[in-house]
């Protein structure tokens, strides 16, 4: 089996997370436990997913000319993915302010910078995405970024895996290029308006001809155009930080089905990889490798 190829347009971000036992409210201060700065970005994310899983993996984007861009650049580097396509722009690197309580669940804000400098996919970006045996796109870049690249992909005929977060409005002709759409099921409901998992489901296959719905605790959903729903658990496990535990699960289905895994088998994969992700603190410092994924499958 050769290996697969994954492509990757998206965000990169210095994550810079705190961790405390409860969120503050408006206009409180309270103590953290513990301060991490890690490489992260949903884009960044699920290259560093796809690289771990086994995939050769470039990846696409925009960090700025400070401090931090040096580093995310070197963090990718490190994990093995091509960075040919990763411009360095003048000005500040995308950086996202992440609050971890203790449960393990997370807040979020995330500061663009060099990330909405991004335009679209060049001509070099598209040597890179030429042959890749998928490509990957979310929505933290500027949408016409997100469209032209999506265009691309299905000009060269490189099946489209869409994250539609943060959740905004999906414009028809990003649609009309996307093969498979990976929503978590509060992105479900806010596009199709349908809480229920199952009917959202539905709603979504009416727009594009695959669709994953990953669920949390309750595992993840897969339906295609025609045949029968596809419903994976979750592996049970006590989680500490859930960052990038949805990214982790999309680079490493988009890894599996490019192996020519069936969908229940890449959810499963995929499950594997975002259990243990979850037991560990930070984004892509949390995944794990693919030895370790198998391992954990076959145990």
């Amino acid at each position: 089996m050769s290996t697969p190829r994954i492509a990757v347009l998206g965000s990169i971000n210095m994550d810079l997370v705190a961790y405390t036992e409860q969120v503050p409210a408006s206009g409180e201060t309270v103590t953290g436990t513990d301060f991490r700065q890690v490489p992260g970005g949903k884009g960044a994310n699920q290259a560093v997913a796809a690289a771990r899983a086994g995939a050769d993996t470039s990846f696409l984007g925009a960090v700025g000319d400070d401090t931090f861009g040096t580093l995310l650049r070197r963090g990718l580097d490190e994990s093995g993915i091509d960075v040919r396509g990763l411009r360095t722009v003048p000005g500040v690197s995308g950086v996202a302010h992440i609050v971890v309580d203790g449960s393990g669940a997370n807040s979020i804000i995330v500061v663009p910078g060099a990330n909405g400098t991004v335009e679209g996919a060049s001509g070099a970006d598209a040597d890179l995405i030429r042959g890749a045996d998928a490509l990957l796109l979310q929505l933290e870049l500027p949408m016409p970024a997100v469209v032209s690249a999506a265009r691309t992909g299905r000009e060269l005929g490189v099946p489209v895996h869409l994250t539609p977060a943060p959740a905004r409005e999906l414009p028809t002709e990003l649609l009309e290029n996307v093969d498979v759409l990976v929503p978590n099921e509060h992105e479900a409901a806010a596009i199709t308006g349908e809480s229920d998992p199952d009917k959202a489901l539905a709603a979504l296959l009416e727009l594009v001809p695959e669709v994953l719905i990953t669920l949390g605790s309750e595992g993840s959903l897969y339906g295609a155009r025609g045949a029968e729903p596809v419903r994976v658990p979750a592996r049970p496990v006590t989680a500490v930080d859930t960052t990038a535990a949805g990214d982790t699960f999309c680079g490493s289905f988009a890894v599996a089905r490019a192996e020519g895994r069936s969908p229940g088998e890449a959810m499963r994969f995929a499950a594997a990889a975002a259990s243990l992700s979850v037991q560990r603190h930070g984004a892509s410092s949390s995944m794990a490798g693919r030895d370790e994924v198998e391992a954990l499958l076959q145990g």
